[in-house]
């Protein structure tokens, strides 16, 4: 696994973990069950301070990108499977507070667009 931090960027060292790790996790560059270093080495060998490491993991494993199995450490989740269900559950329960908020239909999907907008271009980008 091959990772880098910019000590200097605009991003923090987190994210920068975070977006290399499920990127070469989408590409399958890393495969599913592959065993990630532990949080102290991942963070000796970046030069970074343990915290920044689990944090990544942290948000990997949310996204569904790794899975955490106690003494087994941190794995490559099979993407398809988690990714999908966390999106429909996520779908499922935007749509049932939409509902119960009273908003149109059509106002609900035109906030889904605008938000999906935003997450895959940027708001420099709309």
């Amino acid at each position: 696994m091959q990772l880098s931090v910019d000590p200097a960027a605009a991003t923090p060292p987190f994210e920068q973990i975070r977006v290399q790790i499920a990127e070469q996790a989408r590409t399958g560059e890393l495969p599913t069950g592959l065993r990630l270093p532990t949080v102290r080495a991942l963070a000796e060998e970046l030069g970074l301070a343990p915290g920044t490491v689990a944090r990544a993991y942290r948000e990997l494993e949310a996204d569904g990108v790794v899975e955490t199995h106690g003494r087994r450490g941190t794995l490559i989740a099979a993407a398809g499977d988690t990714a999908h269900r966390l999106a429909s559950t996520a779908a499922a329960e935007y749509a049932e507070r939409a509902h119960r908020l009273g908003l149109p239909r059509a106002d609900a999907l035109a906030a889904v667009e605008t938000a999906l907008r935003l997450a895959y271009q940027g708001p420099e980008d709309v």
